[in-house]
């Protein structure tokens, strides 16, 4: 005989759960919401490409086109990369599909409410299974253009350290950062759209400041310093370099980088279980 699961409401129930029983409360959904979360997934995933003459194709497409612009300005001499260490084209390859898993992350986070926002109105369910379903949906992708950039690297007779097996661990630095702040705008956007565009605007900008389409070692002494404090320059320049060298420069700044970056999320994890029913409730 099947146990039935009784729930009690209570007002401001969620507000009287301490900080840590928060988590272990999500969590809990999360786990007894798998089957929900894979049924999501599927008619997602397989819904985006349904529709499109080329279907699953654009996922090899789009990050070979997005390095044509670099390696072009390459070329031509107007972009100066400095010395990457291996062919520019592998790197910037690489480069940019790691930060796109960073940006995959944010927008997975952000969107969570959004995306699921028929769905929300017309069934009770834990709303954090959203974030894992388009969490799980952006990795699906990465994952086939992951493939991609080993096909590339080897093209270039790059040949990958048997340490890239680390690579999921070391990526969930970004994965806390970006789901961290995806999670704050998706609540914040509710109440003020131009937060989200303004960040979103601000994003699209970090790529520059980042050691993604050049070197880490510049001559200018201003993007030095913001290279310095950028944690992205550690969180996706050491998985880059582990997987091209073998071994993590700036190990330190990494930890800490990391550290910060788990931080944001536990907040703004609280933040989004403590807010999401007003939330929800402006979205009606």
């Amino acid at each position: 005989m099947s146990r039935e699961i009784i729930t009690i409401y209570e007002p401001n129930s969620r507000q009287k759960l301490c900080f840590f029983g928060s988590w272990i409360y999500m969590v809990i959904n999360i786990v007894r919401s798998r089957e929900l979360i894979w049924q999501l997934f599927k008619r997602d995933f397989l819904m985006s490409y349904k529709k499109s003459f080329l279907g699953m194709t654009w996922i090899f497409i789009q990050p070979i086109i997005g390095i044509v612009s670099w390696v072009f300005m390459n070329a031509t001499g107007i972009l100066n990369p400095g010395d990457v260490g291996i062919p520019y084209p592998a790197y910037v390859l690489l480069s940019s599909s790691i930060f796109g898993l960073f940006m995959g992350f944010y927008s997975a986070a952000e969107g969570t409410l959004g995306a699921g926002s028929g769905f929300i109105m017309q069934v009770r369910y834990p709303h954090e299974a959203l974030l894992i379903k388009q969490t799980a949906q952006h990795l699906a992708n990465f994952l086939i253009t992951f493939i991609v950039n080993l096909v590339v690297l080897f093209a270039f007779e790059v040949c990958p350290s048997w340490k890239i097996i680390f690579f999921p661990f070391l990526t969930l630095p970004l994965f806390f950062l970006g789901a961290g702040m995806g999670l704050i705008i998706s609540v914040f956007s509710v109440v003020a759209v131009e937060v989200q565009k303004a960040v979103n605007t601000l994003l699209q900008f970090v790529i520059y400041i980042t050691p993604i389409i050049y070197s880490s070692k510049v001559d200018n002494p201003t993007l030095q310093a913001v290279i310095k404090w950028n944690p992205l320059t550690y969180l996706i320049g050491s998985v880059r370099d582990l997987i091209i060298y073998g071994k993590m420069n700036n190990v330190q700044e990494y930890l800490i980088s990391s550290l910060i970056a788990f931080i944001i999320f536990l907040f703004s994890w609280r933040l989004f279980y403590l807010s999401e029913e007003r939330v929800i409730e402006r979205m009606i």
